[in-house]
């Protein structure tokens, strides 16, 4: 995969249930809105938090970037594929579609 793909909130929670793929969930929002809620097992990945992702994560791993509308994911889905990650998803409609959908989230750091 050269390029991020699109994935829908639902889909992305079917991925992260999923014994199979081992996905991980990224919320690149500002601190205070991750604080507040943010998708349950979500990491917090911002300029100061994205050496320890890369040193945690395996690069083959499905990695799924959510912002708060689904418009900012995609740069960063796009850096994330030029660091070397193999299967990078900007999540569609971001936090805002998420908690539209009802779909688990957690609050705190």
């Amino acid at each position: 995969m050269e390029q991020f793909a699109h994935i829908s909130v639902t889909d992305a929670l079917v991925m992260l249930e999923s014994d199979d793929h081992h996905a991980v969930m990224v919320d690149i929002r500002d601190p205070q809105s991750f604080q507040l809620s943010h998708p349950q097992g979500a990491f917090h990945l911002t300029n100061d938090s994205i050496v320890q992702f890369m040193n945690d994560v395996d690069f083959e791993q499905p990695v799924l970037v959510m912002c708060y509308h689904g418009v900012s994911s995609q740069g960063a889905a796009q850096y994330l594929i030029n660091q070397g990650f193999e299967q990078v998803y900007s999540v569609d409609g971001g936090f805002e579609a998420w908690h539209r959908q009802s779909l688990p989230v957690e609050s705190g750091i």
